[in-house]
């Protein structure tokens, strides 16, 4: 196959997407497809989460999968031939390696992205650039600059981008945040959540040639990657922080977002962030803690902290989940209300809040439909205040220095709220895991000053801090400037 340049590309997508590029820059610029008209989609990544974005799409009336999309020549045959059993020629559904190609189809009305997470921001600003509207995978961006331009593309070309978190389209959920913010529970304090889930180590893998049946430089796209193992394909890839981001930033974006959307609704992003944890016991081939303490502190003196924990162990207490702290000493834990002092939860009872109805798939398919990208459930620049959140806990991580593992390795200052979540985590690990605590390390991250504004660091540790807010990018695969977008 003939690649397409993305000078070739971007003038082929403006021409084909004639008027609509010259009218670019408002809401009224979003393609509007007719209640009977059939929607016609690409599915980026059939792999893993991709299998989800088919079968949620194969749900939906009136919708035609158009096009599947994968560098892996093995796993596109075979996913197509899954979905043509599945369609029995209702439709005839393209299977190509490169998103470029389907981009160019003037009948293509959006794309669904479920690929790695390196790959998850220039695809939709691709797509955005050709007037397709686009449901991607958390989190939306892999740093924070190019969660900007996204946020920033999407302006102009007014296309609907929802985001992959699917609790967005939780009417229960988005009731409980209304209440909160609305002070039914008096002042928030601390907005928790929790990404503990138990993985396992992925031992090492020889680096060596990519298989035949992938194309290795379209797999990688704009990462910096200059050699291939087998732990990156097909789902390892999450643990290298130039493909992935850990589960901060992988199943954590959902509880992270929770976490954030409860917020006042005039909080954007944190002014100081700190994070410590580790990679204990597995001693593997992967770079991402597997076990991590984050603390987002916002400018009205509300924090979010955030927890990561994968280690199993017997009596390990499975948490993908948020709990909520109030500053008279109330709380809300597994949808119950426990006030100051009291040990019995009272069940929550609170009318449902506004989000588009049906569920995240449907929910996506009426805005576009619409063309208003504000009926998305999780619209661009939410899920990138969201994901800006994680990234800038990673970023205080990979900053960190190594320190002895024990309980006084938490710097947090006077936050008492901080320490007693630390040493829960910190004896969970010592007792559960068995860490021992003469001879293994934390790495404790800096706390980073960060500007909502201008979206950068300041203060001590600004120009190693900045320097990771923009991964470089390979030749050909670059993320354009907001200004060029």
């Amino acid at each position: 196959m003939n690649h397409i340049t993305r000078r070739s590309f971007i003038t082929n997508t403006a021409l084909a997407a004639g008027s609509f590029a010259l009218v670019s820059g408002t809401s009224s610029s979003a393609k509007v497809i007719g209640a009977n008209n059939r929607l016609r989609i690409a599915v980026a990544g059939c792999n893993g989460r991709g299998k989800s974005h088919i079968s949620g799409w194969l749900e939906q009336p009136n919708v035609e999968i158009a096009y599947l999309i994968d560098p892996d020549q093995a796993v596109l045959d075979k996913s197509l031939k899954a979905l043509q059993e599945k369609t029995k020629g209702k439709y005839t559904t393209k299977g190509v390696t490169d998103v470029r190609k389907a981009l160019e189809d003037p009948t293509l009305d959006a794309i669904s992205i479920a690929t790695p997470n390196h790959w998850h921001s220039l695809m939709t600003i691709w797509a955005a650039q050709a007037g397709k509207h686009v449901y991607v995978e958390k989190p939306m961006s892999h740093d924070v600059a190019e969660g900007r331009i996204v946020v920033e593309a999407q302006k102009k070309y007014g296309v609907v981008i929802q985001h992959g978190t699917q609790r967005r389209s939780d009417a229960k959920l988005a009731g409980l945040h209304e209440a909160i913010q609305a002070g039914k529970f008096g002042k928030l304090k601390i907005s928790y959540g929790y990404c503990c889930k138990p993985r396992a180590s992925i031992g090492f893998k020889p680096v060596g040639a990519p298989p035949s049946n992938l194309d290795w430089n379209l797999w990688r796209g704009p990462a910096k990657i200059s050699q291939f193992h087998a732990n990156l394909v097909h789902y390892n890839w999450h643990w290298f922080w130039a493909t992935g981001n850990g589960d901060m930033n992988n199943q954590g974006t959902h509880q992270l977002d929770v976490a954030r959307w409860a917020l006042d609704t005039k909080q954007t992003h944190p002014t100081r962030v700190m994070a410590l944890g580790g990679r204990f016991a597995w001693n593997d081939q992967g770079e991402t803690p597997n076990t991590m303490f984050g603390i987002g502190e916002y400018p009205n003196g509300q924090y979010v902290f955030f927890n990561v924990r994968n280690v199993n162990y017997n009596g390990y207490v499975h948490q993908v989940e948020n709990e909520y702290y109030f500053e008279d000493g109330g709380k809300i834990i597994k949808d119950q209300y426990y006030a100051k002092g009291s040990s019995k939860g009272e069940k929550l009872s609170l009318p449902p809040g506004k989000v588009t109805p049906g569920g995240n798939w449907g929910a996506f398919i009426a805005a576009c439909r619409a063309g208003k990208p504000e009926m998305a459930n999780g619209n661009a620049l939410e899920a990138h205040n969201g994901s800006v959140l994680g990234h800038l806990m990673n970023n205080s991580y990979r900053l960190g220095k190594k320190v002895p593992f024990n309980a006084k390795a938490g710097r947090f200052g006077d936050n008492k709220d901080a320490a007693e979540h630390f040493l829960k985590l910190h004896a969970m690990m010592r007792d559960g895991v068995g860490v021992p605590e003469n001879g293994a390390e934390y790495v404790v991250g800096p706390w980073l000053t960060f500007d909502p504004k201008t979206e950068l660091h300041t203060g001590e540790f600004k120009n190693e801090a900045n320097a990771l807010l923009k991964d470089q990018n390979s030749p050909g695969f670059e993320i354009p400037s907001a200004a060029k977008v």
